[in-house]
């Protein structure tokens, strides 16, 4: 999901070889300084890892869910069809009723 947007890999840090000259840093800095990034590259490459899996989970929930809804209120509405005792209709259940059908044409709330 993101690596096309990483361009550094942690064995690319720790095969970097660096030009030396007259002037250049201490290598065991700059060797200290890398492994400190390819700890920091791991543990990112850890947490990404999670955070995809755990968002496939929640995705996978979600839509198990909105199938549970969905079948509820159809269990509802078949149990209000055939319940014959009567039933007082306010302009509060048509609006409801309005809402859900409009739910259902629109694909709204989904």
């Amino acid at each position: 999901m993101y690596t096309d947007r990483i361009y550094l890999t942690v064995q690319d840090i720790l095969d970097k070889e660096f030009k030396i000259d007259a002037r250049g840093f201490r290598p065991q800095e700059v060797d200290k300084f890398l492994d400190m990034v390819i700890r920091d590259y791991t543990e990112y490459n850890s947490i990404i890892k999670k955070l995809e899996k755990d968002i496939k989970d929640l995705t996978e929930d979600n839509s198990k869910l909105k199938q549970e809804i969905r079948y509820l209120k159809e269990q509802l509405e078949l149990q209000s069809a055939t319940d014959n005792t009567p039933r007082t209709v306010t302009n509060v259940d048509l609006l409801k009723r309005i809402s859900q059908l409009e739910k259902v044409v629109f694909g709204k709330g989904e």
